[in-house]
Parts: C-alpha cells; structure tokens; sequence
C-alpha cells in the first residue's frame, strides 16, 4: 500500500505568455486547471503507471467536495482531514523559451484538532511496509518538525517513509532517517551549505555523505542534466533524455512517484532508478502538473543508461 501526504493542496493554473512584462499588462493564453500539491500529483503518476494509492493530507473546506470527487473520478483513493481553512490557487507562466515562473499563495491554516485527526489517521494505516510519501511544502498552522514526527510514527509502525522536503523541514526530517529522499541540486547544496556549483563527483560525495548519516537510498534530481541514484554503496548517473519539453512543473513529483510505485511492486533499484528518470523526462512534456501517460513511459524507458560512479 502507498499512502501519499499533501499538507498544503492547490489548484494550479497553469499558462502561457510569449514573454512575461513586470508591471505592465501581460495577457496569458492557454490557460488551464489542476488539481495539485505534490502528494495529489504523486498518486496521479502511481496511478498512470497502475498502481494505486491512498491520497491523505488537508484540504480547505471551500474546495473539499471538489478535490476529492477529482481524484476519486480518476480512480484514486482519499483520506483527506478537511480543514476550515482556503485552498490556495497558485499560477504558473511558462514563456516562450520554456522558463517557468510560480506565484504560489501561503495555502491553508489548519488547527489543532485538525492535526491531531491526521496524526491519527496516519497512526492507523502505519502497518508494516506501507509506504508513505511525505512531499511539498507545510501548510500554516504545522512547525518545520511535522515531518520529523510522522516519520517517527511511520516508523514506529515499521512502515517506510519517502521525503520530498526542503528547507527546515528537510533539515528536521534527515534527523530520523527517512528510507529514501528526493532532492534536488540546490536543495542538496543548501542542506550542506555549499555555496559553488558542484561536479558529479562533489554530489556524489554529498550523497555518500547522507548514506553515512543513515539514509539508505536517495535520488538527486538535476533537472534537464539527469539525476543521480545512491543506494548504500552504489551510485550511478543517468543523463537526462532529450525530449521536447513543454514545462518542468510535476517533474520531481512523477519521478517520486515512480520511486514509491517502484518499490511497491519489489523492481530492482536500478529498475526503479530507470523508471523514474523516464517519468520525469515524460512530464516535461506535458501541459500543466498532468503526469505522463504510461504509452510514453513505456517509450521513453528503452533510452535511459545508467552508468555507475565509484564510491569510495
């Protein structure tokens, strides 16, 4: 069983602009509407590939009925704590040479007694080897350490946890050793406060030393350059795979997706490694936070080499 976490869920409305003008009038075109967070895009990937999912977290109860009757149409299972709280509407602009600008709002606040009934429920799907996916940002009302104690929890029920945080949220969670986190390049750099750009190598040796803190298997996103895979003492490369891209929003997202789902079915790590970077590269190409279909999966994963690093 995967169960994925979205603390601060979101309609995303994504479009584009031939070229974004600050201050002055800037009219989008193609504009279109998801349903969003990095949890809820999550379970959308593992249900792409045919897995399945339990979709929990909070949701703002302006847009509660909403976003459950979406993802329950889609044939995703949720779980959701509603809040009294709003969802947040972000806006992505993607310009004409492909750069992606984000205007997020702050999302809900969520109270006490909220969180309490998540911990719970939480608490009760936490059976051995269930898989939970802790991704994205933490809603108002939640302190940097909410992660840190659901993976003490997970734990505690010898589930797996799966983080895609940043921030002290990150910093917070590393502490109780998640079984397998996603960072990217910069999120890597800041957690050990590098402040120059790093080689393979420099990575490899950031990623080895998170290994040796006790985290057993990571995945570093790095963008169009491809992603690294650490698992104890293997490291491999993968580069990334020339597609025509549209947008790089839910990219990281597909890829933990393919991780959680990956795992799940018992593939080897490699296997896993493989897929997740052809999930990746196929959401570039796809309009707004919609993963990719499975038939473009399927074609791309024939194109992915990894190679492996030496570790020392």
């Amino acid at each position: 069983m995967i169960i994925t976490v979205t603390l601060n869920p979101a309609i995303d409305k994504t479009a584009e602009l031939a070229n974004l003008q600050v201050g002055e009038l800037n009219r989008m075109q193609n504009v279109i509407t998801d349903i969003s967070g990095k949890g809820i895009n999550v379970s959308k990937m593992i249900n792409n590939l045919g897995g399945t999912s339990v979709a929990t977290g909070f949701i703002g109860s302006d847009s509660y009925e909403d976003i459950v009757n979406t993802l329950q149409g889609m044939g995703i299972e949720t779980d959701f704590v509603k809040s009294q709280g709003t969802t947040r509407t972000n806006l992505k602009i993607i310009d004409s040479d492909g750069r992606l600008t984000e205007l997020n709002e702050p999302g809900i606040t969520v109270t006490e007694s909220e969180i309490t009934k998540l911990l719970e429920s939480i608490a009760k799907r936490a059976v051995p080897n269930t898989i939970f996916v802790l991704s994205g940002s933490l809603c108002q009302g939640v302190d940097s350490e909410f992660y840190a104690k659901l993976i003490r929890i997970i734990h505690n029920h010898q589930g797996l946890a799966f983080l895609d945080a940043d921030g002290d949220a990150f910093k917070a969670a590393i502490m109780e050793k998640p079984d397998f986190i996603k960072p990217n390049q910069h999120e890597l750099l800041e957690y050990f406060n590098v402040k120059e750009q790093l080689d393979l190598e420099g990575l490899k040796e950031l990623c080895q030393r998170l290994g040796d803190m006790g985290i057993p298997k990571i995945a570093l996103s790095l963008g169009k350059e491809g992603a690294m895979f650490y698992d104890r003492n293997t490291c491999t490369y993968a580069d990334g795979l020339n597609v025509l891209a549209h947008s790089p929003a839910g990219a990281g997202d597909s890829m933990m997706g393919a991780f959680a789902y990956g795992t799940s079915i018992n593939l080897p790590w490699n296997e896993i490694s493989r897929l997740s970077l052809a999930t990746s590269a196929g959401a570039v190409t796809t309009i707004g936070t919609k993963p990719p279909s499975k038939e473009l999966i399927d074609e791309l994963l024939p194109q992915v080499e990894l190679r492996v690093l030496k570790v020392y």
